[in-house]
Formats: structure tokens, sequence, C-alpha cells
């Protein structure tokens, strides 16, 4: 028998039994909604979690700092900087050896598989607009982040328009700080910067520590081009951290500062300066793994966002798990009601069985027939089950955000179905409904034609 022979047939007895059909279906959309349902919630409550890391693209961002090593206390050994940095105690750390300089710049963009690197450079200057006067820490940043991370969406004015004019961008809260106007009236107004510059060197100081730099005062101004909703670090110091921020060229031309040493202390970087931290950007985020490792063979400790999270998404996949395991519940349910139909529609037609047979049809054929409609069955239990999740989704998505609203809280999509979701949920009903009717189909093949047909 042919298999379109065989699906009209399978369609026919489906539309003989059109209630029985019906119901059968509707138990397995309402299995697949469930589970769809559960599923769309943990993967809507990881994207609201995780998402904003990964729209940001920092999951393609390396952070590289010296690599550290546990320092004792000294005893009678080396010079008197040497002792005094000694003397914080067996838990303090200082640099392994390698230095992260210019040099280790360059042969980290040597790297395969890098895009780009870049120092993380702040600049501790005195901000004056007016009246007001605040020292903050300006951030170095590069041309490459435009349309990145904070920068995708300015909230008045634009980014950098190069790396060589004295332009900032400012964060929102900054500006309010700073004037009562509106925040967009300040755009085009020029801040000064009070910052201290290298003027030469002179001896070492007797620490052993770099204080012989001969420090004078500077000042430029800078046009206002930008103001964002930035996010510090937490506590006071961490909203001055990221209140200013400027092209990197220009952060670096006017003499950086290592505001990481162990010891606190401000140190001006001299003409062959070293770092505290770098970004590495590779190309792809897969790469990053790879990349880590031969920064770490350089002598470097790298980490980044995907190290982090790895434990987040360990939970969100149990979580998913967990949430699929409940939705299924209604499915195997469903799956007995297939059975409940297959073997009941046997008992109708055994004596459709035993012609079927008797005029040359195999045990195959039979078979197959049976696992038709079981297949049919499934699909359409799949598809409307898809459409019956989103559509309860939809409902109760608009209710919760509703209910936020009026509490003063942001929206939020609580429910989301991707493609791969909706492919697998009808391909999970398929599956379900061939395995839930391969025992009736079993059985009807198996049926003697001579008893078949005598059956009333």
């Amino acid at each position: 028998m042919m298999l379109a022979d065989t699906t009209r047939l399978a369609l026919r007895n489906l539309r003989e039994a059109v209630l029985r059909t019906a119901l059968t279906a509707l138990g397995v959309s309402i299995g697949i909604a469930s589970l769809v349902g559960m599923v769309s919630f943990g993967v809507a409550l990881q994207d609201q979690l995780l998402g904003s890391f990964l729209r940001s693209g920092v999951f393609d961002s390396i952070t590289v700092t010296p690599a550290m090593r546990a320092m004792g206390r000294g005893r009678g050994r080396g010079n008197i900087g040497d002792r005094f940095r000694e003397s914080v105690g067996p838990t303090s750390q200082a640099p392994s050896g390698a230095r992260l300089d210019d040099d280790a710049l360059r042969k980290m963009r040597a790297l395969d598989k890098v895009k780009e690197v870049f120092p993380d450079v702040r600049v501790p200057v005195e901000i004056t607009f007016g009246d007001f006067s605040q020292f903050v820490a300006a951030t170095g940043v590069p041309m490459s982040a435009r349309g990145e991370g904070v920068f995708q969406q300015i909230t008045f004015g634009r980014f950098f328009p190069n790396d060589s004019d004295d332009t900032c961008l400012i964060s929102l809260e900054f500006a309010h700080r700073i004037s009562d106007a509106k925040a967009e009236d300040l755009l085009g107004k020029d801040l000064t910067l009070t910052f201290a510059s290298a003027g030469g060197m002179v001896q070492a100081g007797p620490l052993g520590l770099p204080g012989g730099i001969n420090v004078q005062r500077s000042e430029k101004k800078f046009r206002i081009v930008g103001i964002v909703e930035r996010q510090g670090a937490p506590g006071p110091l961490g909203a001055l951290m990221g209140a200013v921020m400027i092209p990197l060229a220009r952060a670096r031309q006017m003499g950086a500062y290592d505001l990481g040493n162990p010891q606190g202390i401000l140190r001006q970087l001299t003409d062959k300066p070293t770092y505290t931290t770098v970004t590495v950007k590779v190309r792809r985020p897969q790469d990053a793994e790879e990349v880590e490792k031969k920064i770490r063979d350089m002598g470097f400790t790298a980490f980044s966002i995907a190290d982090l999270m790895q434990s987040q998404k360990k939970a969100f996949i149990l979580l998913d798990l967990f949430l699929g395991l409940v939705g299924s519940i209604a499915l195997t349910v469903a799956s007995l009601g297939i059975v409940n139909t297959m073997v009941m529609s046997i008992l109708e037609r055994t004596r459709e069985i035993g012609v079927m047979k008797a005029i040359g049809g195999s045990d195959g054929d039979v078979r197959m027939i049976f696992l038709i409609e079981a297949a049919l069955v499934g699909v359409m239990g799949g598809v409307f089950g898809i459409a019956l999740g989103w559509s309860v989704g939809r409902v109760i998505n608009r209710v919760a955000n509703y209910y936020l609203q009026s509490q003063g809280a942001p929206t939020a999509n609580l429910f989301m179905i991707p493609w791969w979701l909706v492919g697998g949920g009808i391909g999970l009903a398929l599956v379900v409904s061939l395995v839930a009717g391969s025992f009736p189909a079993m059985r009807a093949s198996r049926l003697d034609p001579i008893q078949a047909l005598r059956h009333d």
C-alpha cells in the first residue's frame, strides 16, 4: 500500500470520529501548553537576569590584571621600600613579575582571534563648572565602545565624534549634581578638568616607591557632547568613578594614574607605564576561553564575565529541566488518552482490519495506518498547544505588568517563546504520540484475519 493511500485512509478514520479525535488532540494541546508555558517562563526569567549582559557585548571581553603573589614579612632583605611593602603582612599581594605594560599589550594584540586591546585608564581630576567643584576619576573610553553596553542608547547628545577632540560624556546623575538646569541644557557646555601631569623625573623617594616625579598642575576644558545613564560601582566612590568619561587617547595623553596600587597610593605613570587592568576583546565570545589560556601563559591573570556566569547558567539549566518535568506531567496524561483512543478504534474496526488483511494488506500496512493517525493527532495537538501556551502567557504577562505599573515597578516580559521552543514543542508532541500509538498499532497488526472477520 502506498504512503499516500495509507495517509488518506488514516484521515478518513479520524474524520469518522471527529469528537473523539478532537478531545484527544485537546488533551495533547493542554499538555504541550503547560510544558511550553513552564519552559517559556524559565527562558524569560533567564533573559531578564542575564540578557543585559548578553546584549551589552561583555561576553567577548577579557579582563587582564598582573598575576599576584602573596608576600611574607621581610627580614632585613632589600631596600627600605621592599621592607615597607613586606611589612603589610603575609596576606598582601604583589605582582608576580610579568609587567602589564605597552609591550605586553602589543603581544596580546598579536594573539590569534584578538580584535582589540586597551588599558583601563582613569585620571584623577578636579571638575569645575561655575561654582561647582569636585574631585572625580575621569574614565578613558575607547572609540570602539560606541553602540556597546551603556553607550547603546545615549540619553542626551551623542558619543565622542573622535578621539582627538577635548570632548566628554557625563552620567545623568552627575549632570543633576553639577547643575539645577535640565540635563540636556548642559550639552555644548565646557567642564574644566584640573589634573596633575609629569614635569620631569627627580631622584627616587626614600621608601623605594615611585614618588620621585616632578608633578605640575594642568587644566583642560572638555565640551560635554553626551549624557548617559551609567551605573558605577556600589558606594559613593563608585558613583564618582563613572561620572565623567573622556576619549581613551586623551586620557593617556593627560597622564594616567594607577588607582589599583595595593597600598592605595595614587602613582603617576612614567614614560613606560604599567597598567592595573587591561581589556582584551576577542572576535567571537566562543574564542574567549582559548585567548584567556594564552594570556595566562604569558604570566597574567585573565578572567571574563563568561567565567563568572557559568554557575548562573547551570542554575538556569536545572530550573528549565525542573519546569519542563513539571509541565510534562500533563503531556504524560495526554499520552494515555492517545493509547485509549487507539485501543477503542481497534475494537470498533476489527472487521475492517480483517477485510484489509484478507485482500492482501500486510501487518506493516495496518501498523502504519494507526501510527499515522497517532502522529496526526500529535501534530494537531502540538500546534494548538503552542498557540494556547502563547495566548495564556500573553494574558498573564499583561495582567502582571498592569499590576507592576500600578505599584510603580518596571514592567517585564514574563513569558518568552523562542523558535526552538516552538519546534521542540511540536516535535515532542509528535514523538509522544508515536510512542503512545505504537502499542495499539502493534496490537492491530497482529490480529488474526479469520478471527477479525468473525468479530461482530
